[in-house]
């Protein structure tokens, strides 16, 4: 996201509950996908859940640039 978005964002964050919960769930599935990036070997269970997460954190990102540029306009 832009770096001029910022206002945009934390505004958004405050009024939108669906923009506010799809930032959190960003942040969290940043922060797993850091877990599994520090281990040495993943499962194949694990490396499922990543990409799944992955997967998650892509639709979620698209969905708020999506929300950002209705906003933009």
């Amino acid at each position: 996201m832009v770096e001029n978005d910022q206002d945009l964002i934390q505004r958004l964050s405050e009024e939108s509950p669906r923009f506010r919960k799809l930032y959190e769930e960003h942040l969290l599935f940043e922060k797993k996908l850091l877990e599994y990036e520090e281990m040495t070997y993943l499962s194949s269970e694990e490396d499922l859940e990543r990409k799944k997460i992955q997967k998650l954190k892509l639709a979620g990102k698209d969905e708020m640039e999506s929300i950002l540029r209705s906003f933009r306009q």
